[in-house]
């Protein structure tokens, strides 16, 4: 039989040689490794790989101070779910493997216990495939729990039924996922009353974030410390593939920002466009299409350090009478930093990709010169010069009333637009900058959706239309 490793042979003498060990390895030339590893003795070489925090990135350790609850906020394969199961390691482990540790009792919580046990339990980067195994503990599945060879015991529990953490008590708790629970106040407030054992209990929080209010609060607990990596920090861990793939269609976009970047994206207040209708409006499909327009925000001047010329493509589906016509926008071609010869190009060439039967420009800044310049690129292409007399909310609110009745669609890769209409509110726009691609949307939609429907008497009434 293979010996068991020794995981209790120190290879450095602190945390912190620990850490500079991993990040000199890391840069190390094979030679320097060869000589490293050929200096360890038989227990060390056997329980190096066992060593989370000579390995770990740097989010993936706790920090220091009294804090109560770690969250690990990052994006999709960042590496949290190990790092939460080496956590629990951390705390039931004692120096040898019958030894006690700092906790004795702990609760894995995830959305359901299936989720629990596939991920945190016997998941790629849980516990047990994290355990070395002369400490490895037993799952014991009849009673949703592990068991170490010290006794120290972590029990299972589902965010599904917060009613089942009244009566436990812990000393340690390991939540997963927690911006998925769908009851997720309730259960994180039975596990509170739960974590009461010991002189300090601690419990650790991995999760991709979402705008929901029991994270926010969690972060905005004085007791509350918070590490945070995008998906690329563990990159040296993931499938280039896969990289590359999420990168091309979701880096930048409101759900890029948050699956890859880690970033918990709230709404506004009084945002036109919050995140959940952003997200009600993604399509998969898009329909047979009766019309289509590109519409044109173009900027005030020109060339690198001005605004961006807002260009966007939407369709709209004409079946029965305007008010139940359903719209799908198609892209977003702004181009940012382009002089009027160049917006022009990239407006035409839209028209051209989705077959447009219209071009809708504004001209409050340019008047016939936007025009002009379109022509010069197209002289034939269909063009509609449009002019505002109201203000941009006042404007966007109709177009947002349409998102409301679901009768506007997104496909894929409209990041940068959905971003700025995350950014409209009621009282204007709250982002850097000008909002070009949201007036761009709202021309587009105006031209499909609302211009018909007025024409109809059928146009909401809303802000004095």
């Amino acid at each position: 039989m293979p010996r068991a490793p020794s995981t209790t042979v120190p290879l450095t003498s602190s945390t912190h040689e620990l850490r500079s060990g991993a990040a000199w390895l890391a840069s190390a030339t094979p030679q320097e490794v060869d000589a490293f590893l050929g200096g360890l003795g038989d227990d060390a070489l056997l329980a190096l790989p066992w060593l989370f925090e000579f390995w770990a990135l740097p989010h993936q350790l706790p920090p220091h101070g009294a804090w109560r609850t770690w969250i690990i906020m990052g994006g999709r394969g960042a590496g949290k779910t190990r790092a939460g199961a080496e956590w629990v390691r951390a705390q039931v482990e004692g120096a040898r493997p019958a030894d006690p540790g700092r906790c004795r009792r702990v609760a894995l919580v995830g959305e359901t216990v299936d989720q629990a046990r596939e991920v945190m339990v016997l998941g790629d980067s849980g516990i047990l495939a994290c355990s070395p195994p002369d400490r490895r503990p037993q799952w014991e599945a009849t009673r949703k729990r592990l068991v170490w060879p010290n006794g120290a015991v972590a029990q299972v529990f589902s965010a599904h039924d917060p009613d089942s953490l009244r009566g436990p008590q812990f000393d340690a708790a390991w939540s997963d996922e927690l911006a998925k629970w769908k009851r997720g106040q309730e259960a994180w407030d039975m596990l509170q009353f739960a974590l009461r054992l010991g002189d300090h209990p601690r419990q650790v929080v991995t999760t991709t974030p979402q705008n929901v209010e029991v994270l926010k609060a969690i972060l905005k607990n004085p007791s509350s410390v918070l590490s945070h990596a995008p998906t690329e920090a563990n990159r040296a861990y993931l499938a280039a593939s896969f990289l590359q793939e999420v990168r091309t269609r979701y880096q930048g976009g409101r759900l890029g920002r948050q699956e890859l970047d880690g970033e918990l994206i709230q709404d506004v207040e009084g945002a036109l466009w919050p995140a959940a209708l952003l997200e009600r409006c993604q399509r998969s499909e898009v329909p047979r299409l009766d019309r289509i327009v590109v519409a044109v925000d173009p900027p005030v001047t020109g060339g690198a350090g001005a605004d961006a010329c807002g260009i966007v493509v939407a369709g709209v589906r004409m079946q029965g009478p305007p008010q139940q016509w359903e719209a799908v926008v198609l892209e977003d071609a702004s181009v940012e930093g382009a002089s009027p010869a160049q917006w022009a190009q990239a407006a035409v060439a839209a028209c051209e990709r989705h077959g447009a039967d219209r071009l809708v420009a504004e001209v409050n800044q340019g008047g016939e010169l936007v025009e002009r310049v379109i022509r010069q690129v197209d002289a034939a292409v269909p063009f509609k010069a449009v002019r505002a007399s109201r203000g941009k909310t006042a404007r966007a609110e109709p177009v947002a009333a349409l998102y409301e009745q679901g009768r506007v669609g997104h496909v894929a890769g409209l990041g940068l637009l959905e971003a700025q209409m995350a950014q409209m509110s009621v009282r204007g726009f709250l982002g850097t900058g000008s909002p070009d691609r949201v007036d761009a949307l709202v021309w587009a939609l105006t031209e499909l959706m609302i211009e018909p429907a007025r024409g109809a008497g059928g146009v909401p009434r809303v802000r004095g239309l």
